[in-house]
């Protein structure tokens, strides 16, 4: 038997036609904001959760302390892992392979352009264990380099290519060669990001900058994942025998640190677009009470002719719902569009965009909306079924 209250909430839908799609139409854009931030927030998660677990069996140390040493009576100060904890690192670390880097910030010069990135100073013979070539051959000259692929596309780099090293007012400045272009790693795990880096061999490295029995950081690839944390402890007995000279991460520590950094940001961005669902709340709450106010006499016929209050506060509570529900609807459906341009103008890859961690947010989006709305219809219904009759059939 069809609800005679369900049919009055369409009709006074209906008659109210304009004012019920404006109401409308901030549910909608509260939909879109909460679904598509939520989306992009996801699709962040994932994109880098997939870049971090690539490396997710290295072990990263670097120092902890930082050494002061004199030479021609300057003191200086340098921080890295030194030849003898290198030594010792790669005791604890067993079969497992031990790759140490220097590295640094420089600028550089490619034609007559300039640009500024990282610099790597590694073992030739370490490239091939943890970085993929794209094009190009590895370093095999003293002045050859590797370079990322940011560095490659942004300058427009051919194998041959020259890159000069160094401040731009220096009186002579090295050159390398480029040998070979890395591919795209992304945001990586493990604390080598080679994107936006020139990678030299350590050699070359230490000849221009120094410190050759320092350096900058010491990565540990654990050939079996579940020993990771054996391993970190063998290193860390060895190593930080009677203070902490070293520290040690892993990179399922960082995974977990850098994902729950992004679910806060995430949570940051859905609070934001929650504010428009605020607006909308208002909206419906206004056009709520102004449907109360002009159906008043309606209002004390049914109550007068026995109609329970409960079945009143029904009939408004049905019209907010159906508010939510077109508006909810609708909100959807552009969520997915929006939503997707979003992620792809954003973020630059949508590979994640309709995985259940993503798309979930479009279902959330509409149920909170169609939530808003019943809440906001509470107290105009609540009102609505208070009324005295008589009071209610006076009014003009």
């Amino acid at each position: 038997m069809r609800d005679i209250f369900l049919d009055l909430s369409i009709r006074s839908v209906k008659l109210n036609f304009l004012r019920s799609l404006l109401a409308c139409i901030g549910i909608v854009i509260g939909v879109v904001a909460i679904s598509s931030m939520g989306m992009l927030g996801a699709n962040m998660q994932l994109s880098v959760k997939e870049q971090l677990s690539a490396n997710v069996n290295t072990v990263m140390i670097s120092s902890d302390v930082v050494r002061t040493t004199t030479t021609a009576g300057t003191a200086t100060t340098s921080q890295g892992i030194t030849k003898s904890q290198l030594m010792d690192i790669r005791n604890a670390a067993g079969q497992n392979e031990v790759i140490p880097f220097h590295r640094t910030s420089t600028q550089f010069t490619i034609g007559s352009t300039d640009g500024r990135g990282g610099i790597y100073g590694m073992d030739p013979n370490d490239i091939s264990k943890f970085l993929t070539l794209d094009e190009g051959d590895n370093m095999r000259g003293a002045n050859d380099a590797l370079v990322g692929s940011t560095i490659a596309s942004n300058f427009n780099l051919k194998i041959g290519s020259r890159i000069k090293i160094g401040q731009k007012d220096e009186p002579s400045r090295p050159v390398v060669r480029v040998s070979g272009i890395l591919a795209a790693r992304g945001f990586a795990s493990d604390g080598i990001n080679t994107d936006n880096a020139i990678i030299v061999p350590d050699t070359w490295y230490t000849d221009h900058y120094g410190d050759k029995d320092v350096y900058g950081q010491v990565n540990v690839i654990v050939k079996n994942v579940d020993t990771i944390s054996d391993v970190e402890a063998a290193i860390d007995d060895k190593v930080n025998r009677k203070t902490q000279v070293i520290r040690i991460q892993d990179a399922s520590s960082r995974l977990t640190s850098i994902t729950a950094t992004l679910g806060t940001i995430t949570t940051f961005i859905l609070a934001i677009g929650g504010i428009s669902l605020v607006v909308a709340a208002v909206s419906i709450f206004n056009v709520m009470m102004m449907s109360v106010n002009e159906r008043v006499q309606e209002i004390g016929i049914l109550l007068s002719i026995g109609t329970e209050k409960g079945e009143v506060r029904r009939m408004f509570l049905y019209e907010a719902f159906i508010l939510g529900i077109i508006g909810a609807g609708f909100g959807g459906i552009c969520s997915l569009v929006i939503g997707y341009s979003v992620v792809s103008a954003m973020i630059g890859n949508t590979a994640y965009f309709f995985l259940p961690d993503s798309i979930m947010y479009v279902p959330y989006g509409m149920i909170i909306g169609i939530v808003v709305c019943v809440v906001s219809g509470l107290y105009p219904a609540w009102k609505a079924s208070n009324m005295d009759p008589i009071d209610a059939l006076r009014s003009e």
